[in-house]
């Protein structure tokens, strides 16, 4: 694809479906806008419920988090991140990301979530358990519109 063939776009989310986090966690859905093969980017709406814990992971790198709805903070940190609010993570950062409850939300927290490189999941000896990226996100969303009958659309396009 020529450079000039390339032009501003628009992704309909409500085109999209949302995904479980299978096998990780079935009840945090994921909607995934965009998944680039050439720079290892994924974009995603990410839906938690409130009060869970999701799998302490390390950043190969950079990750920007922008809060829609709901409270969520990472078990290594004191701060709360809540709707409106940026959270930058730097490369080669590992933390473990917490759902609160601060009684603003209908029991979910809704973030997008822009992730370059890797999310290496750990156990509790800090061991690599999972790999998850813009390749496995791929493969799971194409997995579920298999599944349910759903005509996918291609999530590595630039218009």
């Amino acid at each position: 694809m020529l450079y000039q063939n390339v032009e501003t776009s628009v992704i309909d989310g409500e085109s999209l479906p949302w995904v479980p986090f299978a096998p990780y966690a079935d009840n945090v859905l994921l909607k995934y806008f965009k998944l680039d093969p050439i720079r290892g980017e994924w974009i995603v709406l990410m839906k938690s419920p409130i009060n869970m814990q999701l799998p302490k992971h390390h950043h190969t790198g950079t990750v920007i988090v922008y809060t829609i709805e709901g409270s969520w903070k990472y078990k290594e940190h004191d701060w709360i991140a809540t709707p409106g609010s940026i959270v930058y993570e730097t490369a080669a950062s590992t933390h473990t990301p917490e759902v609160v409850s601060t009684g603003s939300s209908d029991g979910y927290v809704v973030s997008l979530v822009v992730v370059n490189g890797d999310l290496l999941f750990l156990d509790d000896k800090e061991n690599i358990v999972a790999i998850e990226n813009w390749k496995t996100s791929m493969e799971r969303y194409l997995a579920y519109c298999k599944q349910h009958g759903i005509e996918p659309k291609d999530l590595t396009a630039f218009n």
